[in-house]
């Protein structure tokens, strides 16, 4: 592509009014095509991030990345979100938001997580532009975005109805309406995280085929990758091996199956980097092991130290992850990871040969074994892990990737030329 594109982005959540996953995500795709040379305008719902429960931000962040950011917001947010919630389309914003879909002229709208900013009453909007929707999460297929069925299993099958009841959410009957399937036919790309989450959307009856476009992170600087000479010279972080949990503490991380291994005598420690609404039983499952240590949330250097001196990065999710951007994290900083045998892991796992994978507490334990016993192995695989990386996941590579998709796209609708800039 030769010309620089105006693209929108459309998600309920965005920084600073965010709970991380996606918001994050969407953030760093917009810096990345700003980067690119594009023209990126994000807009976003503060009314969800409030009526969710979100902590008033310590203060707006700087706009010196080049994003234009337009945040909606009224008077009426509780009942704005509620009826958003049930009836799949805007209420307070919409008149503001189709005006800016619909008048600002853009070559690409891209729909992220729109459950509360508008739900699938939105998808028609955007003029002629070319529409994009980003699947961070399964909710086109999953009222409760995560496929985890009454909050204690993997879903097998539907029963949707129950289980948004035991969520404590009045169920979407919109859902039921075909709302959601006159919403869809407005896109001309959907695009999943990884093949798993293309293969499961369709495995619960997602009519569209989906495009695969991996999570990405920016490329390291020589002079910051984590070569052994580098790793040297850094103060460490801890005082003994450990190894390396990144994520919301929640039931579906699958920690509960982890912490129980560090809690006798043992070589190695467990580092747990994050917060949520499972931690006071986490914490007393460790029963105060000095072995199990409990940091919060640190900022990008402290956890890019953290990855760097750790033997591995455990991912215990139980759930379907749509991919796991931690093990990128880790994979960047030449950090192997230790993966459960479910969701897109083992793909990633296998397509890197930068970790192992386990389907078991006691196959779990033998892993962490291996990883200290054997540092030929686990080097080996620190290695594959950077090069797979830089091959697969940066910046540099993804990115051209959402540009082809979306040129892909705009000749798929045969646009007219004050769209053809997308035909490169």
């Amino acid at each position: 592509m030769t010309a620089p594109l105006r693209i929108c982005m459309v998600t309920t959540f965005y920084p600073p009014y965010h709970f991380g996953g996606d918001a994050i995500a969407v953030q760093r795709l917009s810096r990345a095509l700003v980067r690119a040379g594009h023209d990126v305008t994000v807009v976003h719902d503060v009314d969800a991030y409030r009526v969710m429960g979100g902590p008033v931000p310590d203060g707006a962040e700087a706009q010196a990345d080049g994003v234009r950011v337009v945040a909606l917001s009224s008077r009426f947010g509780h009942v704005s979100k509620f009826l958003t919630q049930q009836i799949g389309r805007p209420f307070a914003h919409a008149a503001r938001l189709r005006a800016l879909l619909d008048h600002g002229r853009f070559d690409v709208v891209n729909f992220h997580n729109v459950s509360l900013i508008g739900g699938p009453g939105i998808l028609g909007w955007g003029d002629d532009a070319v529409r994009l929707y980003m699947a961070h999460e399964h909710w086109l297929v999953c009222p409760t975005h995560v496929l985890w069925r009454h909050g204690r299993e993997v879903c097998t099958g539907r029963e949707c109805v129950r289980c948004q009841l035991h969520y404590g959410r009045p169920p979407q009957l919109w859902r039921m309406m075909g709302v959601m399937e006159r919403g869809l036919q407005h896109i001309d790309a959907f695009i999943a995280m990884s093949a798993f989450s293309r293969d499961k959307h369709r495995e619960f009856g997602f009519p569209y085929d989906m495009e695969v476009l991996p999570p990405f992170l920016p490329a390291m600087a020589p002079a910051d990758v984590g070569s052994p000479d580098v790793n040297v010279s850094r103060p460490p972080v801890h005082d003994r091996p450990y190894f390396l949990f990144v994520g919301r503490l929640e039931r579906i991380k699958g920690l509960d199956d982890v912490i129980p291994l560090f809690t006798g005598e043992g070589a190695a420690d467990l580092l747990i980097v994050g917060d949520g609404g499972h931690r006071v039983s986490l914490e007393a499952l460790a029963a105060g092991s000095p072995r199990v240590r409990f940091l919060g949330w640190k900022d990008a250097d402290a956890l890019d130290a953290l990855y760097q001196q750790a033997q591995a990065l455990i991912m215990p999710s139980v759930c379907y992850e749509t991919f796991g951007i931690t093990i990128l994290e880790a994979f960047r900083q030449g950090t192997p990871v230790i993966a459960r045998d479910i969701g897109p892991f083992p793909d990633i796992v296998q397509r890197s040969g930068g970790g192992v994978l386990f389907s078991s507490p006691e196959a779990l334990a033998q892993a962490l074994h291996a990883m200290l016993e054997h540092t030929a192995m686990r080097d080996r695989m620190a290695a594959a892990a950077r090069e797979a990386f830089a091959a697969h996941w940066s910046e540099t590579v993804v990115v051209p990737q959402y540009v082809e998709i979306a040129r892909r796209a705009a000749a798929r609708r045969h646009q007219t030329p004050s769209r053809a800039t997308l035909h490169g």
